[in-house]
């Protein structure tokens, strides 16, 4: 019966049927009063047009759209309906984009105020509308106006005129005009006053309910801004804000129980917060992640896993996200080995001002990995760092010229920034000590250069002991001294450098002023043969064959023999020859024999 007075009604009369309408929207019957206000809307109703584009916007009687929303609430907003005025500015501010799914977010001032993350917003005509409704007297106007004056568009901005407007939201009652008054106010606050005025703005953004209110208020707690510091309110307060989609606020909350700041620690939840956050697109969270799964902790490190956080990081333009992600692909870890690929990542880091990925794809340039395009934009990279007085871009500028990377090989003008570089930079020290000791770019000078060596090596450069250790047992450059050639070979073979693991293997297997312990050399030669150190392959089967070290075993002998002959090393068949033959050369010489 009701249904059929409805459509007599809505057949008679378009002002009956809004009436009609409004009554039942207020009694809860939304799908009931929606074709009644389309009537109304149809015959030019404007408070009708209004109601029907709200009634798209959320979704009430009729599936959520939009674009429809957008459609009806312009022609409202046409016709000089403020409230309408208002909803359409924080639409296309919100962006109108896709169709919504889920539960419906609303828009204007609530909906803008809600996460804080537009989708594709036309500022243009958020404008024009926001002006209009804020000149009507609107709230929701206003507090959006003073959202596009503070926080649109650069050439939009007019940040004293914006926070007029959301001045005159808040005082108005809007808890969104409230909420843009006190961030407005946090931004330009320089004392404590100043951030207790901001924080009581804000305060009434959060009694409504707003989530960026609780986020915002969140992060004042707990930077003890307006306040004394209270991680235990922030975590309430990140907490709320991040249960309603707000993911700065689960990117903090995430960051505080994995760090146990002034909260119990909870790496558990903190991750599954990260992670969340990182889903919904924070590339910071999606780099911390990342870094959680590259450094490990309670488990061992999951490098595959943290490839796929850095990767999604790195996509999203996050430049030490990319630069980790190349160095994953340099070293294979948990990602195919590829170098072509680190270069592309150092590169995407290095264009977004990562200084170290600046160094990182020159050290791979010199391994001959990237394109000509590439060593120049390097090379034009360091020539301005250098220039700008920066030491390390004066080194990274110094190996340019000195290897010709991107430029004319020049090795005196490569000496002279190395030089300058050598002041504060190690690996400067060290290649500017080779430099003069080679002669590159100057007069030979040994002395000198074992000097700024030995400089490099007491600040722990492991190829700087090294090439130091060298210069000890040879005596080239100063005194000889094989028991600080074994103390820096040492020092370099437990950082995991595999010449040095050799080094300190013949320097106890005898023939140096080193006291001869044959069982220790034994030791060090096969560290350095496990990683696959040729000499050192052929000095561990030299002494299972003879039992050099104590221990005679024709079987390793074999093995670390063939191996040092499969690198190149000739002799090795020597030695293979004064080893018993095996069953099956055995067996094969004789079924030779018998062929004869």
């Amino acid at each position: 019966m009701a249904r059929l007075f409805d459509r007599v009604v809505g057949s008679l009369s378009p002002k009956a049927a809004f009436g009609r309408a409004k009554r039942l929207a207020k009694e809860g019957q939304a799908a009931a009063a929606f074709p009644l206000f389309a009537r109304a809307a149809q015959a030019g109703i404007t408070e009708a047009k209004y109601e029907v584009g709200r009634a798209y916007l959320e979704g009430t009687g009729v599936p959520a759209s939009r674009r429809e929303a957008a459609r009806w609430l312009e022609r409202a907003a046409t016709d000089g309906y403020a409230e309408a005025q208002s909803l359409l500015a924080g639409l296309y501010l919100h962006g109108i984009g896709p169709e919504p799914t889920g539960e419906p977010q609303g828009a204007g001032a609530a909906a803008i105020f809600a996460s804080g993350e537009d989708a594709k917003p036309d500022y243009k005509k958020a404008l024009i509308w926001a002006k209009r409704a804020a000149a009507a007297g609107t709230p929701e106007g206003q507090a959006v106006l003073g959202y596009l004056l503070t926080s649109g568009p650069e050439a939009m901005r007019d940040p004293e005129a914006g926070e007029k407007w959301y001045r005159k939201a808040a005082a108005a009652g809007s808890p969104q005009g409230a909420l843009g008054f006190g961030i407005a106010l946090a931004r330009k606050a320089k004392d404590m006053a100043g951030y207790t005025e901001a924080a009581e703005s804000i305060r009434v953004a959060v009694e409504a309910g707003l989530p960026m209110g609780q986020f915002m208020l969140g992060l004042m707690a707990e930077r003890g801004l307006g306040m004394n510091p209270d991680p235990g309110a922030a975590l309430r307060l990140y907490r709320l804000a991040a249960a309603k989609g707000v993911r700065a606020a689960a990117a903090r909350l995430g960051l505080m129980l994995i760090e146990g700041r002034g909260v119990p620690r909870d790496a558990l939840e903190g991750e599954s917060w990260l992670r969340r956050a990182a889903i919904a697109g924070d590339i910071e969270a999606a780099a911390l992640v990342g870094d959680l799964y590259s450094r490990g902790g309670d488990m061992p490190p999951n490098y595959a896993e943290a490839a796929i956080w850095y990767r999604r990081a790195a996509e999203g333009g996050h430049a030490t996200a990319a630069r980790a992600l190349g160095l994953l692909h340099l070293t294979g870890g948990g990602v195919a080995r590829d170098e072509m690929e680190a270069t592309r990542w150092f590169r995407v880091a290095a264009e977004k001002g990562d200084e170290r990925a600046k160094a990182d794809l020159a050290n791979v340039l010199l391994l001959g990995s990237g394109e000509t395009e590439d060593i120049t934009r390097t090379r034009v990279w360091f020539e301005e760092a250098a220039n700008s007085g920066d030491l390390v871009g004066a080194f990274n500028f110094g190996v340019c010229l000195a290897e010709g990377l991107g430029v004319e090989r020049d090795e005196r003008a490569a000496f002279v920034w190395m030089r300058r570089a050598a002041d504060g930079v190690v690996n400067a020290q060290y290649w500017y000590g080779r430099m003069l000791i080679e002669g590159r770019g100057v007069e030979a000078d040994p002395e000198a250069g074992r000097i700024w060596i030995a400089r490099a090596a007491e600040s722990g450069l492991t190829e700087a002991e090294v090439a130091l250790a060298e210069m000890f047992v040879s005596g080239h450059g100063g005194t000889r001294s094989h028991a600080e050639a074994l103390r820096l070979y040492q020092n370099a073979a437990q950082r995991g450098h595999v010449g040095a693991m050799f080094a300190v293997g013949a320097l106890y297997g005898g023939g140096h002023d080193i006291a001869v312990d044959r069982t220790r050399a034994a030791r060090w030669f096969l560290a350095a043969a496990e990683r696959g150190h040729g000499r050192a392959q052929l000095m561990l089967g030299r002494y299972y064959l003879n039992g050099t070290a104590g221990v005679r075993d024709p079987a390793e002998a074999r093995r670390w023999l063939e191996r040092a002959q499969s690198q190149g090393l000739e002799e090795a068949a020597s030695y293979l020859s004064q080893l018993p033959p095996t069953e099956l050369q055995a067996d094969n010489a004789e079924m030779e024999q018998s062929r004869v």
